[in-house]
């Protein structure tokens, strides 16, 4: 099995996260113990987090459990950075993805990465993305928006386009959930609620704005979280561009039309959601995705793909793992 999602956190201390805001720069507390820990941002606590988001043979021990073969690890989106002034957020992620290289250099059988960029700076984003394939990187993880910027801007739609031109591959995470300082801020509905529509917001400017008209159509791009609620609500978009003027205007084919130039990670953890996902993108251009080491993430990674009667072996494999090698051009 090739897990397509999954997350590391460099181990920085307090004293080396220098590099950001004063007083917000993300960085790792490790107790005592060595297996648990907390993501900081600057004094505040984010997140409490466990020994595989720093510790790769600790990583590789799960995946032993879990019996992966080989997990694509990318930033916490939480080190995106791209609120930060854009030559500090490229050495940020300069500093970021080499130590993801490192990680993945402990076990590189088993572990791969994908780099992070300063996006709010499309010519320095080019720039990383372009030295972090040198570096090993298997592709870019992007967020969904940069400020009130979506992916249809022409600065990201350009990242996009160069993307395609060097064939690096791109996968999308949502982020700076929108609503989750007001009405949301109970019983994890940011990630609950926000996150999906994130998701889907990225796809659907990438569709009525004529963005994909633009972008080469060997643009290879996933979508985290099966594509968050897509799928879902295609068929009121399609019905909106059939009767709304203002909905076609920028979009000269059916939104559902352009579904199969984009692709999705499996993290729907139910069935009838997974059937509805391969029947609207294609089982081809669906990827195991297990948001690893998160508790929100797949507990038991392949268990729903396997037990589909829906999907024929052939599209099991590619889910499992075929689809993830076209894809990153992993090789047999």
């Amino acid at each position: 099995m090739i897990d397509i999602h999954s997350h590391f956190f460099p181990r920085l201390d307090k004293a080396e996260a220098r590099v950001g805001v004063a007083g917000d720069t993300p960085w790792l507390a490790i107790d005592a113990d060595g297996h648990n820990g907390q993501i900081m941002l600057g004094e505040r606590p984010f997140r409490p987090v466990t020994e595989e988001l720093w510790d790769a043979e600790a990583r590789v021990r799960a995946l032993d459990a879990a019996g992966i073969d080989l997990q694509i690890v990318c930033a916490t989106p939480v080190l995106f950075g791209y609120d930060w002034e854009a030559g500090r957020a490229a050495e940020w992620a300069t500093c970021v993805n080499d130590q993801a290289a490192r990680y993945c250099a402990v076990r590189p059988a088993r572990l791969r990465w994908m780099a992070q960029v300063p996006l709010q700076d499309p010519r320095l984003a080019c720039a990383e993305a372009a030295r972090a394939m040198r570096a090993g990187a298997v592709g870019v993880q992007i967020g969904n928006h940069v400020g009130p910027k979506d992916l249809d801007h022409p600065d990201l739609v350009g990242f996009l386009a160069f993307c395609a031109e060097k064939a690096i591959p791109v996968f999308v995470h949502p982020w700076d959930m929108m609503g989750s300082a007001g009405r949301m801020r109970q019983w994890m509905l940011p990630w609950l609620v926000a996150m999906p529509a994130e998701t889907q917001l990225g796809m659907l400017s990438l569709i009525l704005s004529g963005a994909l008209e633009r972008i080469p159509e060997t643009l290879r791009i996933c979508f985290a979280h099966g594509g968050g609620s897509f799928a879902w609500t295609l068929g009121r978009v399609d019905n909106a561009w059939k009767h709304r003027d203002i909905v076609r205007r920028d979009c000269p084919e059916l939104p559902s039309s352009y579904a199969r130039r984009l692709h999705v990670d499996s993290a729907v953890f139910d069935a009838g959601a997974l059937k509805l996902l391969t029947d609207v993108m294609g089982a081809d251009h669906v990827m195991l995705g297990t948001d690893a080491p998160f508790p929100l993430g797949e507990q038991q990674p392949g268990a729903l793909v396997r037990a589909c009667n829906f999907l024929d072996d052939h599209a099991r494999r590619g889910i499992l793992g075929d689809n993830a090698r076209t894809f990153f051009g992993l090789g047999a």
